[in-house]
């Protein structure tokens, strides 16, 4: 009995072992697939975002459309099979021959009741006024300009990254800072109940101990749930699902950032993807200028025909149908008057141009406009956090006296815990500055159109 229980301790430890070494390499890998540097948050989103694939079908969207273009530069072949049935065949009637008594031209059918068709065509468009040239254009600019609107999608969600990344260490940081002040307040309230035990301090000191940890217990509560709900919404941008643990590396660390408004607004005019689209949307709106003023111009065309006819379904001939024939030749259309139809869509188009003109304009200065304010919030995130880091030195030493004081009962409950949330406020504004400091760099990159 031993020895089969011995047996069988022999056979299922080494399993048992070998299972906990897959799961803690299974956890382990889960932990690093939950875990994100601000690269690899961007990597994953612009590979995964949905809107970013909208963006990149489009692009695939746009060149098919310039393939349909293209095709039309070149022959068409063609084919088509027809019946007709007529009521009745056609007969010519009898003609009497003149000088001849008694004699005529018998009468005669010209046609049957049963006629089939089978046509095989080719048509060539020589000249269209520059009308298949200019939408051939227009497709190829469609293209750069789904291009540079994913650019532009890519840059946006760069930055949605940047924001959420931030706002999960802005929300962590706020969770910390909660608990620091539980803990100093946790410690407060021993004090105090030591106190009132032993009749050093009436009972409200110590209830109004009680309710400020209370009360901080209820903050955290609201912290934890603003870092669960930053990081539904991290996950969200990623295309994950919304309740996956997210972990961030922490980078809230301040490094100072040089800004130069004229640098910037050239970089800006260059990368920038809004810059590039209304440049593409000129060049369109000559394109539909010319494609509108191709009216003005004939069309020309050249076809060729392969015909069989016949009465039966074979199309073999007949009496009356050749077995086969061909015929070539052709066209020349122009629709020379319209009551200034064309020159009003002439007209048309190049107020569009004028309006885009005015437009691109006007993105130039938003784009300053954009920039201006970045590096105002840059400036005003810099100068905070020296001021606030000092802030939160002397919240500390406040506090720290104020407790020796409490504790030597030359002070009150009251001043410890204004102290401490002194202190608090503080270290938020502290924290909060060094986040608003990474969000002004990453609006200022978006600004310049960099990532």
């Amino acid at each position: 009995m031993r020895s089969s229980l011995r047996g069988v301790s022999s056979s299922v430890l080494p399993a048992l072992f070998v299972l906990l070494i897959c799961a803690n390499g299974f956890a382990e890998e889960g932990e690093k697939e939950n875990y994100f540097t601000l690269e690899s948050a961007i990597r994953e989103a612009l590979k995964k975002n949905y809107q970013v694939k909208i963006k990149k079908e489009q692009v695939d969207e746009a060149r098919h459309v310039k393939n349909q273009a293209r095709a039309d530069f070149f022959p068409k072949l063609s084919t088509n099979y027809s019946y007709t049935r007529l009521d009745e065949a056609t007969v010519n009637p009898a003609i009497p021959i003149t000088g001849i008594p008694g004699a005529a031209i018998p009468a005669r059918a010209v046609n049957t009741e049963d006629n089939y068709q089978w046509r095989t065509s080719v048509r060539q468009p020589v000249f269209t006024g520059f009308a298949l040239l200019s939408t051939y254009e227009l497709t190829k600019l469609g293209i750069d300009r789904s291009e540079w609107e994913l650019e532009q999608e890519k840059l946006n969600l760069v930055l949605t990254v940047k924001d959420s990344y931030f706002n999960i260490l802005r929300a962590d940081i706020a969770v910390n800072v909660v608990r620091q002040e539980m803990d100093a307040l946790e410690s407060h309230l021993e004090v105090a109940r030591n106190f009132y035990e032993v009749g050093i301090i009436p009972i409200n000191d110590l209830l109004k101990a009680e309710v400020e940890l209370a009360n901080a217990t209820q903050n955290l509560v609201r912290a934890q749930n603003s870092a669960r709900n930053v990081r539904a919404f991290f996950n969200n941008i990623l295309a994950r699902p919304t309740n996956l643990p997210v972990g961030v590396e922490d980078i809230s660390a301040y490094h100072p950032v040089v800004f130069n408004l004229e640098g910037a607004m050239d970089k800006a005019l260059l990368h920038r993807p809004e810059m590039k689209l209304v440049n593409i949307a000129l060049l369109q709106a000559d394109q539909q200028i010319r494609l509108a003023a191709s009216r003005y111009y004939p069309e020309v065309s050249v076809f060729a025909d392969y015909i069989k006819e016949g009465d039966t379904l074979g199309v073999s001939g007949s009496d009356f149908h050749d077995d086969e024939r061909w015929q070539a030749g052709g066209l020349l259309t122009w629709t020379f008057w319209e009551w200034g139809k064309t020159k009003s869509a002439v007209r048309e188009r190049m107020s569009e141009k004028l309006q885009l003109l005015e437009t691109r304009e006007s993105i130039r200065q938003n784009i300053n406009l954009e920039l201006i304010q970045a590096g105002l919030e840059l400036d005003q995130a810099d100068k905070n956090i020296p001021t606030t880091r000092k802030a939160v030195e002397q919240a500390e030493e406040n506090l720290r006296v104020t407790q020796e004081r409490y504790k030597a009962q030359v002070t009150t409950t009251t001043e410890v815990l204004d102290a401490q949330a002194l202190l608090t406020r503080a270290r938020t504004n502290y924290y909060n500055a060094l986040i608003d400091h990474h969000l002004a760099e990453a609006r200022l990159q978006r600004a310049i159109g960099e990532n």
